[in-house]
């Protein structure tokens, strides 16, 4: 597994399943935490977010979650933190990430819509020149906003229009938040050219990502570990070339599935589901994009060739144009290439 590790490491990838304000490193969210110490529960010292991040379930997660996003008070915040997270994703040879973000949450809490596309912008802008990477966006619906948060996401999305905004998505809760009510909304996204890639059968059943493809119109989706339990459903995912977006450990952290070694990746491949591997809230789940690549290697015994098919899945899934694919994959198989020579 060394070798792999290593090689693993080297591996030019896309990522396409990554929460923005999730991704925030100990180190930002701690300086966050810091500046507003004593009015948040956020623990203002890195080294103890790993026991503030042991969740109980995901209700408690989305709670803990909801408490860093109170730590982000304005636009330079907004901007810091896109930029350290594309700086990360980096640093594991990821060209080209779709990070989903969650506008509503930001500009309820007083940042304005503009501020914070601007901010976005310009951190895409400067981690291109940077670090090399590619940013797109996706802007999520916050489910347990209700439809005030959707209609305001939807505006947002049309109104300010970012130049890297590409997908509409819905996140939060699933229990409790029907996909069906959010149909009108994803509509209009899609009208205007997004495309949708909402969240569906994480902590719910296949009936959430039925609801999904029927009513939002889903390319891809969020999750969607639950289609094992609907044979019809995996006949349709897999028929259909529908993806989903696979994070194994999140699943594990957040309770939506025991233990990694009960973790359905198995079955959805022999079903032949496509897939792409992600890293979710990466920090929060003591986790990073490497790691989940090495924990499907386990869970699927591949070797470097097969974890270079990882690799160019998450590519071949993504929203990247067909000339940026054709580089990014004929950069995997020439790093492929010499590492298996």
């Amino acid at each position: 597994m060394t070798d792999l590790t290593s090689f693993i490491a080297g591996l030019p990838k896309a990522e396409l399943h990554v929460h923005h304000v999730g991704s925030a490193s100990p180190r930002i969210v701690a300086e966050l935490a810091a500046r507003h110490e004593g009015r948040s529960p956020v623990p203002a010292d890195p080294a103890a977010l790993a026991d503030y991040f042991a969740f109980t379930d995901f209700a408690h997660f989305i709670e803990v979650y909801l408490t860093v996003v109170d730590l982000i008070r304005d636009d330079q915040d907004i901007r810091m933190l896109t930029y350290e997270v594309a700086r990360e994703l980096a640093r594991q040879q990821v060209r080209y990430a779709e990070l989903t973000i969650t506008p509503y949450s930001s500009v309820k809490r007083g940042i304005a819509a503009k501020a914070f596309c601007d901010a976005i912008e310009d951190a895409r802008r400067g981690a291109a020149a940077d670090f090399g990477i590619e940013l797109r966006w996706c802007f999520d619906i916050p489910g347990e906003a209700g439809l005030p948060a959707a209609e305001e996401t939807l505006r947002i999305a049309l109104e300010e229009r970012p130049d890297g905004l590409i997908s509409f998505g819905l996140g939060g809760p699933e229990i409790g938040v029907p996909r069906a009510q959010f149909k009108p909304y994803f509509d209009q996204a899609r009208a205007a050219g997004l495309r949708s890639v909402p969240h569906a059968g994480e902590t719910t059943g296949p009936e959430t990502i039925w609801s999904a493809l029927r009513d939002l119109g889903a390319e891809r989706i969020g999750h969607g570990i639950s289609a094992v339990r609907d044979e019809a459903l995996l006949a349709h995912l897999a028929e259909h070339r529908i993806p989903l977006e696979i994070s194994p450990t999140s699943n594990v952290r957040t309770r939506a599935v025991a233990t990694i070694d009960e973790h359905p990746l198995p079955t959805l491949v022999e079903k032949g589901v496509l897939f792409s591997i992600n890293s979710d809230d990466p920090p929060m789940f003591g986790t990073t994009l490497e790691e989940e690549y090495a924990v499907a290697a386990r869970l699927l015994d591949l070797d470097e060739r097969g974890v270079a098919g990882l690799a160019k899945a998450a590519v071949d899934q993504s929203f990247l144009s067909p000339a940026g694919k054709k580089a990014l994959i004929a950069e995997i198989d020439a790093y492929s290439g010499q590492s298996l020579a």
